[in-house]
């Protein structure tokens, strides 16, 4: 047999691999960034139809007619097609398409379950839990008291947290209070208060509540020099915006602490002071301005 009587294979295709880089692109996309996702869903649904296009040619464009070379007849043993019988869909381009779907669902069926156990609870369940600081006895009037408290009794000190509260008084008719969060808004080591500390004055609440008198006149990071205002607003260092707070709210006299949210400035003092409020965001991250854009998503904290 010569090279002529060699079947033409079809040239290979690069359509499958940037179908493969397009997944590969959102499944970078579901940790890094959404827009990550988008643009990876795009290069697949892009090179998904050009492959799929493809893979059909032989149906859509059926090959042109070639006159034979003239050889000498052959014996042929199969039958003949009838008259109205017409190839319209050939087997190896049925076997792609069914070999390319079945692929496909058996991929989904094995990929959905682990992005669900290995990406969904970094998004769920992440509500932080109110605390009972004690009662506002406790916490005079324009003065930081250094509170720590373990956010959950059941998992223990791992989840103990060192705020900054500071009563503001009263602001009409309602009670005001600031509370910092003592991480760092660089890279999250913990923020020491610029003043005396007052040990000898501690309280203790509860079980696991301790209150310590500080004479602040800022907070300063003994890492990087990183330095805040009595507002947790950044006045030096390489700290990209305010220090985080955490919402408050009076339950039967005492002080709560909720959820806590990320600061891009604060304007103004105590009572009055108008805070940027942005959701939470881990240290290094701006969350204000042109700058915001540059990170990718974040997972809730």
């Amino acid at each position: 047999m010569s090279d002529h009587d060699q079947p033409h294979l079809p040239p290979p295709s690069l359509w499958p691999i940037g179908f493969a880089a397009g997944i590969a692109c959102i499944l970078a996309g579901l940790v890094l960034s959404w827009a990550v996702a988008a643009v990876g869903a795009v290069i697949a649904i892009g090179f998904g139809f050009l492959w799929i296009r493809d893979v059909t040619k032989p149906v859509r464009m059926p090959a042109p007619a070639v006159e034979p070379e003239a050889r000498p007849a052959r014996t042929v043993t199969s039958p003949a097609p009838a008259a109205d019988e017409v190839a319209t869909y050939p087997r190896s381009t049925f076997l792609s398409a069914a070999t390319l779907g079945l692929g496909g669902v058996i991929g989904g069926i094995i990929t959905v379950p682990v992005l669900g156990f290995a990406v969904l609870p970094a998004f769920t369940n992440q509500t932080e839990q109110d605390v009972d600081l004690g009662p506002l006895e406790n916490f005079p009037e324009s003065e930081f008291v250094i509170a720590t408290y373990l956010e959950d009794e059941n998992v223990g000190e791992v989840t103990r947290r060192t705020m900054f509260i500071r009563n503001n008084g009263q602001l009409d008719g309602k009670p005001s209070f600031t509370a910092l969060y003592s991480r760092c808004a660089h890279l999250g080591c913990p923020v020491q208060p610029n003043g005396p500390v007052e040990d000898a004055q501690k309280k203790t609440y509860g079980d696991h509540v301790e209150l310590i008198p500080v004479l602040a006149v800022g907070f300063g990071c003994p890492c990087h020099g990183g330095q805040y205002d009595t507002e947790g607003n950044r006045v030096a260092g390489p700290p990209v915006r305010a220090l985080d707070r955490a919402e408050f709210s009076i339950r039967d006299g005492n002080l709560w602490l909720g959820n806590f949210y990320s600061v891009a400035k604060v304007e103004g003092a105590g009572a009055r002071a108008r805070i940027k409020k942005y959701g939470r965001a881990v240290p290094g991250v701006h969350v204000d301005g042109a700058s915001a854009w540059l990170y990718p998503l974040e997972v809730p904290k």
